[in-house]
């Protein structure tokens, strides 16, 4: 497994580009998000290797009215993942704004379904024809996300099961699959084969594992039992140090002290 960390929840007292330095530094892969904020050419020079970024700027997945959005969007933000090397480009059901739902949604209706999947097949498409991949993530609705719609692990799963592209992956998020549904070793199986990459961070707080509840190692041991050999992203924030918190993402996936 190749282990990963976002810079942009990690040494948050730091310039962006040092942060990417720090974490690249360190033997880590880098998660980006918005990289229409990020100067390219400059992380392109620090060298990093870099896991996934998000992968388009507008509009809602589930929703007609601006699912042509969320492709244009995509299209448009491919020029850097491949400037960059990205190979996972993250997209969620519904359109966020500062990490809350543009509109609400309470109870998702059975064209929510349809134009999801719909949705992602053009950007399986998409991805395809640039030589990418489209990872769907899985939300928490109770507690960071409400409103969200077809955002649970399970639904994630069946969107991306139900689409079957190669291009289209799951991006599963094991903090927001704890807060809203648990049993993470059975969702882990269930979801292996469409699986793009794994994202931790510990319950409750968003930390580094071993900061709250979920075991961590025996996910770690789970995956491998698996035969999953991907990428995990931390995804989360420090507790007190970053430094500390890589070690510790470390020493949970590889059975290290920290």
């Amino acid at each position: 497994m190749r282990l990963a960390a976002s810079a942009e929840m990690l040494f948050t007292d730091l310039p962006f580009m040092e942060r990417v330095e720090r974490i690249h530094a360190a033997g880590f892969d880098v998660e980006i998000w918005d990289s229409r904020t990020k100067d390219i050419a400059a992380l392109r020079a620090i060298g990093a290797r870099f896991s996934s970024m998000t992968g388009y700027s507008a509009g809602s997945l589930v929703e007609a009215a601006t699912a042509d959005e969320v492709v244009r969007t995509a299209e448009a933000l491919i020029p850097t993942a491949l400037e960059l090397g990205v190979e996972r480009l993250v997209v969620h059901s519904a359109e966020l704004v500062d990490g809350q739902a543009a509109r609400p949604h309470w109870r998702p209706d059975g064209s929510m379904w349809l134009t999801g999947a719909r949705t992602l097949e053009r950007l399986g498409q998409l991805g395809e024809r640039y030589g990418v991949t489209f990872c769907l993530e899985n939300l928490n609705t109770v507690l960071d996300h409400p409103g969200i719609p077809l955002a649970r692990a399970r639904d994630t799963i069946a969107l991306v099961s139900a689409v079957g592209h190669p291009n289209v992956k799951l991006m599963l998020d094991l903090y927001h699959a704890q807060l809203g549904e648990g049993n993470l070793t059975g969702l882990l199986t269930a979801a292996l084969p469409h699986i793009g990459e794994v994202q931790v961070a510990d319950v409750p707080g968003r930390c580094e594992p071993g900061t709250g509840e979920i075991n961590y190692p025996a996910i770690s041991r789970t995956l491998k039992a698996l035969g999953f050999d991907g990428t995990v992203g931390l995804e989360g924030y420090a507790l007190s140090d970053s430094n500390e918190a890589l070690l510790a993402f470390r020493a949970a996936f590889t059975q290290e002290d920290p």
